[in-house]
């Protein structure tokens, strides 16, 4: 297991794919030539949506797709047409089931709660895209709201940064409808990687002399 603690978003997705980069075995994904690591955890103690590292470093474009990804309920053409997690969160399975909602009531109920878990995946209608982030685990154990996230994979070249960002935006939802302050961000994935494809975009971000003051 890589284990990554970081104070911030950002600091988190360039330890990790640093360590992708640096000690990832060479495979491939939907056919596509990666460099992976196998069950790596995240934890961020204070994931503040609005991070520096990713505003200066991440490709906005990108940025904008994810948050659309999260936020717009119609079909996402680049997926083959699947379903947003903004449908999958907001509308489960086109039942009109809010999740976060859901979330939000049964923490206010019962803040003890180990049960507040949600799921992306629909698997009556999932067959040829499994959503990447398919668990939100919401807990509070010591006053803050603390969340537990799992994905089969995550690409840390391109997306990562823009799921981490979305995260904590829907863990600073819940905090604040809840009254309470944000907790840690938690992020289990089986197989964090980076496309060849993104490489020399990594390895520059990576050695930046800005970055390595950033970071220290």
């Amino acid at each position: 297991m890589i284990h990554i603690e970081a104070e911030s978003l950002g600091a988190a997705w360039l330890g990790i794919a640093g360590r992708v980069l640096a000690e990832g075995r060479e495979s491939s994904y939907d056919g596509l030539p990666i460099r992976e690591l196998a069950h790596a955890l995240l934890q961020v103690r204070h994931p503040n949506p609005d991070d520096g590292i990713i505003a200066r470093h991440a490709d906005p474009e990108r940025l904008a797709w994810m948050r659309a990804n999260f936020t717009d309920q119609a079909l996402v053409p680049e997926l083959g047409d699947a379903r947003s997690y903004a449908s999958r969160l907001f509308d489960y399975a086109a039942t009109g089931t809010d999740q976060v909602a859901w979330v939000i009531s049964r923490l206010r109920d019962d803040p003890t709660s180990r049960s507040a878990t949600i799921t992306t995946f629909e698997p009556l209608t999932d067959t040829s895209y499994i959503p990447c982030v398919s668990v939100l685990d919401f807990w509070i154990p010591s006053g803050a709201v603390d969340l537990v996230v799992y994905a089969h994979s995550i690409d840390f070249g391109a997306k990562g940064y823009g799921n981490l960002v979305q995260l904590a935006e829907i863990l600073d939802r819940v905090a604040g409808e809840l009254g309470r302050s944000v907790g840690s961000l938690t992020f289990i994935i089986k197989s964090a990687h980076v496309y060849e494809t993104e490489y020399a975009y990594m390895n520059e971000v990576l050695g930046t002399d800005r970055l390595l003051q950033e970071l220290r």
